[in-house]
């Protein structure tokens, strides 16, 4: 397995493979998919893109991830600020990276190459605090929660509805930069386990 930093065409290019390994790792239907696949499109346009690739020997997409500057305008920053106090939309949304998705292949889960994927991608982004938002579950039992909070991420909002969604979710954040490892983990060499402050 190797990570690499993707451009937006660079994502673009491989938009079928995303969406395949978003699709597998949501066990989203089809017809979501393809809603999916038109905001990815728009994603990659925005102010501070940045995203990150895992891929095989052979070149397949094992996970990716991509987040941007979270803006007033942007549905997902405008639902999280309207359900923050004041003093919280200037704490976490004054100068925010956001993470807009994170995933890996069902197959290539548990090699820590959701770690090095979030890792590489906080150390590219510009900011100084990151947002996510994940469904709720059990923090022992997920292994996203699992990983978030292994990266020093803490509540924000919990139990969050989002529009249009039945599912309640849990926004989570933490400060940037964050601190430098003692040694980068290589993609697949296992999770991390440094003791920081992380959708889905």
């Amino acid at each position: 397995m190797r990570l690499v930093p993707w451009l937006p065409d660079d994502l673009l290019r491989r938009l079928d493979d995303v969406v395949t390994v978003y699709g597998e790792a949501m066990n989203y239907r089809a017809e979501l998919l393809e809603v999916r696949r038109g905001y990815i499109a728009t994603h990659v346009r925005r102010p501070g893109f940045r995203a990150v690739a895992t891929l095989t020997a052979e070149g397949a997409l094992a996970g990716f991830g991509y987040g941007y500057r979270s803006a007033a305008g942007q549905w997902w920053h405008d639902q999280v600020r309207g359900a923050l106090p004041k003093t919280a939309r200037g704490t976490w949304l004054t100068d925010c990276f956001e993470v807009v998705e994170l995933h890996v292949h069902p197959q290539a889960q548990g090699h820590g190459i959701g770690a090095h994927q979030l890792r590489t991608l906080l150390g590219m982004a510009a900011g100084a605090t990151t947002l996510l938002s994940t469904p709720e579950a059990d923090e022992q039992r997920s292994r996203a929660w699992r990983l978030y909070r292994r990266f020093g991420y803490v509540d924000v909002l919990r139990n969050f509805h989002f529009p249009g969604d039945e599912r309640a979710f849990a926004v989570l954040g933490r400060t940037l930069p964050l601190p430098h490892p003692q040694a980068a983990p290589a993609a697949g060499a296992g999770p991390t386990t440094d003791p920081q402050p992380r959708r889905s």
